[in-house]
């Protein structure tokens, strides 16, 4: 073979993409940033030992402000790639910076340094939470399922028209859950709590770009309120779930739902009253023992709502209805321990729920608050030590579909600021049992991340932030911050495949857009905000029904035997985003958000 075709064959091979793989350096930040005094550590990995030093340089003047030598990482290797640290907690200087290998000139993309790096973006999600309304849809200007619904397993016969319209699409589907709709209401409702002063005013209460002299996401929590009204018709009544997966008929403009639950496409839709009991129309069952899962959950959204527009709003009226809902839906828990779960029809899958303690603890604390009436501040006391560490999925490696929900146990953090000092002894103990178990789980991977990659992994991990969060302001205990980092930068880019798990954000970053929903699908529309079900594990990707890519994966390099993410319409395992999943992180990025 002469020289010159020699050369070209070595030029040939330098271009394929494998070999240039192989031979790159990859560097994994949070693209949105850090704050001042926040740990800040890339991830770099290649397919060899990484040497070289890393240069931090202010993007604005292309000034190099630091140089770094990378820390090998001894965990598991995810591929086979060589893993290290660079770790740059030092650079508090405000301004926008990029992170480059000083001898392979690999770059990162650019991000902020400041405590104003995270904007508020509580907001955007916000966004994505109004295009998930059923009923009137400000994003897409109609109304959908005006006829919800029609009853099953209730009091009255079975059919009888009921009126549960409002409330959330689920996810890609259009199915409405009591499940989830009352956690994202009540931790909508302590986020604001919690941050009053974070929040703005652009939206009215139908969510059209004007404001009504109320905080949105106060607008947005009573959309479901109004909904849990509805499903909480009588004081001893309590729906749980309208529609099922006969949902599941490919991807569809909301108002025109050609799923035919018996009354023909775009009709009535079943509503599920909940009865303690199992439930299911065809051959799969549900399973339960009580209710007070659900009626636990939407007492503490109430409870907290009764407070807010009491003496933030001034709307007695409305505080009356949310108080006295609060105590008929608590009453209800009391007389029905136990959990109700969600209903399937034609396929296996369903919300698995199978604690309530937790939910109970929570109502019980939140309504001691708005009554003072002292049985309530004990039997939060009861529910807290029957709930306590192992109804957490934080002290296990694997769990059921929902099966420890909500992924994290409020109730403490509500009943802590009412207790002796020894009770906050013991819920700060809670807390802290999951937070040194799921450290324990990080040690093992490269990225530190600690939650197990079961479905909707990211929930998880947004769940874990706001415990440490919350164990935080109980404690005083600041130890687990750079933990606390590690877990919230993985949302944001610091993972494998180098993308946020948020739709939209950053606005000029990595985040998916092929989602598995049917406006992205059907009108091509990114919807801002809205947070994946994130990365599972591969054995779990292989084992579920209906998922084929439909494009080459963009990502194959970075999938492994272990964990695997796709940004791909196709794969609802990991990139269907979720109303429960985006309501769920609007604490932890009201927290990172402008100081």
């Amino acid at each position: 073979m002469t020289n010159f075709k020699l050369c070209l064959l070595f030029i040939l091979l330098l271009n394929h993409p494998a070999f240039s793989q192989e031979n790159s350096v990859h560097i994994r930040i949070n693209q949105l940033g850090y704050l001042e005094e926040d740990s800040k550590v890339a991830v770099v990995f290649g397919n060899k030992a990484i040497k070289e030093p890393f240069q931090l340089i202010l993007q604005e003047t292309g000034k190099v402000v630091g140089e770094f030598r990378p820390k090998a990482i001894t965990t598991d290797q995810w591929a086979g790639y060589q893993y290290c640290e660079v770790d740059f907690s030092k650079v508090t200087q405000r301004g926008y910076y990029f992170m480059k290998g000083k001898s392979s000139g690999t770059t990162s993309s650019i991000f902020r340094i400041g405590n104003d790096a995270f904007g508020n973006h509580q907001e955007t999600l916000l966004e994505f939470m109004r295009q998930q309304r059923c009923g009137y849809n400000p994003t897409l200007d109609m109304v959908c399922h005006e006829k919800d619904g029609r009853t099953f397993f209730g009091p009255m016969p079975d059919s009888s028209y009921v009126d549960v319209s409002g409330g959330w699409h689920d996810a890609g589907d259009q199915l409405k859950y009591l499940i989830t709709s009352s956690y994202a209401t009540a931790h909508m409702l302590m986020a604001y709590e919690m941050y009053p002063g974070r929040f703005e005013d652009k939206f009215n209460a139908f969510g059209q770009p004007w404001p009504n002299g109320i905080p949105d996401i106060l607008d947005e929590a009573k959309w479901g309120l109004d909904w849990i009204h509805k499903m909480h018709p009588a004081p001893d009544q309590l729906f749980h779930q309208v529609a099922d997966d006969r949902d599941h008929k490919g991807f569809k403009i909301p108002n025109k739902d050609n799923s035919d639950y018996g009354w023909g496409a775009n009709q009535y839709r079943p509503a599920y009253f909940a009865t303690g009991k199992p439930q299911g129309l065809m051959k799969y069952q549900s399973e339960a023992t009580g209710v007070a899962n659900l009626a636990g959950r939407s007492a503490a959204a109430m409870a907290l709502a009764a407070r807010i527009w009491e003496k933030d709003l001034n709307d007695p009226v409305f505080a009356l209805k949310c108080r006295n809902a609060a105590l008929s839906l608590y009453k209800l828990g009391r007389e029905n321990e136990g959990f109700q779960q969600g209903n399937s029809y034609s396929a296996p899958y369903r919300y698995n729920e199978e604690t309530w303690a937790d939910d109970m603890e929570w109502a019980a604390a939140e309504i001691y608050k708005l009554t003072g009436e002292s049985n309530y501040l004990e039997q939060a006391k009861k529910y807290a030590l029957m709930s306590n560490t192992q109804d957490s999925w934080t002290v296990r490696d694997s769990a059921a579909h929902y099966q420890l929900y909500p992924f994290i146990n409020m109730g403490h953090y509500s009943l802590h600021s009412i207790v002796d000092e020894n009770f906050k002894k013991v819920l700060e103990g809670y807390y802290l049992d999951g937070i040194k178990y799921t450290l324990k789980r990080a040690e093992k991977n490269p990225f530190h991340i600690g939650v197990p990659f079961i479905w909707c992994s990211n929930n998880l991990l947004t769940s874990l932030i706001t415990q440490v969060i919350l164990y935080e302001k109980m404690s005083g205990d600041r130890s687990f911050e750079p933990f606390l980092s590690a877990q919230r930068d993985w949302l944001f880019g610091r993972n494998p495949w180098g993308t946020s798990m948020f739709t939209g954000i950053p606005e000029k970053g990595e985040f998916p857009v092929e989602v598995h929903t049917s406006l992205y699908v059907l009108l091509g529309l990114e919807v801002p905000g809205g947070l994946v079900d994130g990365p599972v594990y591969t054995s779990i990707y292989n084992s579920l029904l209906g998922l084929t890519l439909l494009k080459p994966d963009k990502f194959a390099a970075f999938q492994n035997e272990h964990v695997v993410y796709h940004d791909d319409v196709g794969d609802y395992s990991t990139n269907e985003p979720t109303m429960d999943g985006t309501a769920g992180a609007i604490l932890m990025m009201t927290h990172f958000s402008k100081k």
